[in-house]
């Protein structure tokens, strides 16, 4: 399989959706993406119940990371928040992600505990700080193919120039890809393109604070990977809140706006069809 790094470098454009629960990890890995993105959000909210306000534990994480790279073929690239800590913690963080079979991790310069990005009131580390933790991510990996993903928040804090600059360090400090999150325009989306020279990662947040564009649009402002980490769990949310409703209201799902999958087919796409064949094999051996 042509790894992540690969393609980049060959000028592929990758587009991944979120994953947050083995339901989407399912679905998304049968459907022929380069690559997927396990969200802090999603993970945090469909495993904990609760925000992704740092209240996630590296362990919690982990075990995500594992049970999502155990049923998908298709690499994952892993929301490692700040690395959970200091610089040792960085070093643990990127060695478990990469032995759990990740194919990517991305890092970020918030200080602990973090918030989602696309939320008001982040506040990021001192570059330095953050370079540090790069350096560290790069040296921890076993394999160069591991992609390590470097993330600043400073734009809606400390404003486009000061991400910008954060940016190129972060290219220069070894870091594959250089994810500036939440730009609010396509102009500002422009000048990250024609500033980095580095590979680029665009979250698509529907609902968010950047411009959610054709995929066309994103090539020619000179991103290289689009994630789109909500779009999943959004739907979900809309077609659960559809469907509970009706129940709610009326005592039965007839009549749900919101379309429902074929319960066989559905069953398939979760791995039935291999018990089934595993029922039949031996039952005809008894």
């Amino acid at each position: 399989m042509t790894s992540l790094k690969t393609k980049l470098a060959a000028g592929e454009f990758i587009a991944a959706p979120g994953i947050y629960d083995g339901i989407s990890v399912r679905l998304a890995d049968s459907m022929g993406f380069d690559a997927l993105y396990m969200t802090g959000y999603g993970v945090v909210a469909s495993h904990l119940g609760l925000p992704d306000a740092g209240l996630a534990s590296y362990r919690d994480m982990l075990e995500r990371v594992r049970a999502f790279a155990a049923l998908a073929k298709t690499p994952i690239i892993a929301d490692g928040d700040t690395g959970y800590g200091g610089l040792l913690n960085v070093e643990h963080t990127v060695r478990g992600y990469e032995g759990a079979g990740a194919a990517g991790i991305q890092l970020e310069d918030q200080e602990f505990p973090k918030k989602c990005g696309h939320t008001p009131m982040r506040r990021v580390i001192p570059l330095e700080d953050m370079l540090k933790k790069i350096k560290v991510a790069v040296q921890a990996r076993d394999s160069n193919e591991f992609l390590i993903v470097a993330r600043t928040d400073a734009r809606t804090g400390h404003g486009l120039d000061e991400a910008l600059r954060r940016g190129e360090a972060f290219a220069a400090a070894g870091a594959d890809v250089v994810f500036v999150e939440s730009p609010e325009s396509e102009d500002e989306m422009r000048r990250i393109g024609e500033t980095i020279d580095a590979p680029l990662l665009v979250n698509v947040v529907e609902g968010g604070c950047t411009p959610v564009l054709p995929v066309e649009d994103y090539k020619r402002l000179g991103y290289s990977i689009a994630i789109y980490p909500a779009a999943g769990f959004l739907a979900v949310g809309a077609a659960l809140k559809s469907v509970y409703g009706q129940i709610r209201d009326t005592g039965s799902s007839l009549g749900a706006e919101a379309p429902l999958a074929g319960f066989m087919e559905f069953s398939r796409a979760m791995g039935f069809e291999a018990v089934w064949d595993f029922e039949r094999r031996w039952a005809d051996d008894a």
